[in-house]
């Protein structure tokens, strides 16, 4: 026996997948990918980034000054 992972692009193609694995009676489960592919400690920076963002600690680099910034 082996086991498929399927990547569908979009949710389209999600729904697709499961009516088609439902109609051939294949059970199926699903998982959260996100959590999966990365670290826990990097999902707590980006998530960590968002609220400061959400807070507004933020630093505005307009583009030009990007190497200048010693």
């Amino acid at each position: 026996m082996e086991t498929l992972i399927v990547l569908p692009k979009d949710k389209e193609q999600l729904v697709a997948l499961k009516a088609i694995m439902k109609a051939l009676k294949v059970d199926f489960k699903t998982e959260k990918v996100s959590e999966q592919i990365y670290r826990a400690e990097f999902v707590a920076k980006i998530k960590k980034g968002e609220q400061d963002v959400k807070a507004g600690k933020t630093t505005k680099i307009e583009p030009g000054d990007i190497w200048n910034l010693g």
